[in-house]
């Protein structure tokens, strides 16, 4: 966790584009719990794609699927160079992590609000418990660490979403 000292100095000497990215606009400064702020700015922006195209459900998963794709894109790079500006080794305003996660999590759902929350809390019970082996992940260096744990607790959500779809 960074200092608000360690915060400071680093909002002095940033690079605009990488803290854009890496608090995804902001959302990552939300408190408490930036994290969650990031999960809900995602399912919000999915929320507000879908309804205003009603696009079909392949089209929507394509789309995340491109999502996912540009936030490890653009995040890993955006998250170390935060982290390093911060110094810190994973502060907890980069949420472009949780972004791309939370988007994983999303694939395959019907675009309503019942499987929008349980993309949600299963995405940030996973992401907060990390289990085996998504803590691992976090051993990468620099950015890797900080996305691919957060896209290895997607990949669990997204699991235990589907079978929930299956079975319900």
């Amino acid at each position: 966790m960074s200092s608000p000292a360690a915060v400071e100095k680093a909002a002095a000497q940033k690079t605009a584009w990488a803290w854009i990215v890496a608090t995804f606009f902001g959302a990552g400064l939300g408190k408490p719990g930036p994290g969650t702020w990031g999960s809900i700015a995602a399912v919000l922006l999915w929320a507000a794609f879908a309804l205003a195209l009603h696009p079909s459900q392949q089209v929507l998963l394509l789309a995340l699927i491109g999502a996912v794709a540009l936030a490890v894109a653009l995040g890993v790079p955006g998250a170390s160079i935060a982290a390093r500006e911060s110094a810190s080794h994973d502060p907890g305003f980069v949420v472009i992590d949780e972004v791309a996660g939370q988007w994983i999590a999303l694939l395959g759902s019907p675009a309503d609000w019942k499987h929008a929350l349980i993309a949600l809390l299963l995405f940030r019970v996973f992401d907060i418990t990390k289990p085996f082996p998504v803590r691992r992940l976090e051993r990468l260096p620099e950015g890797w660490g900080i996305v691919c744990d957060d896209l290895g607790a997607g990949l669990y959500a997204l699991g235990v979403a589907t079978l929930l779809r299956i079975w319900i």
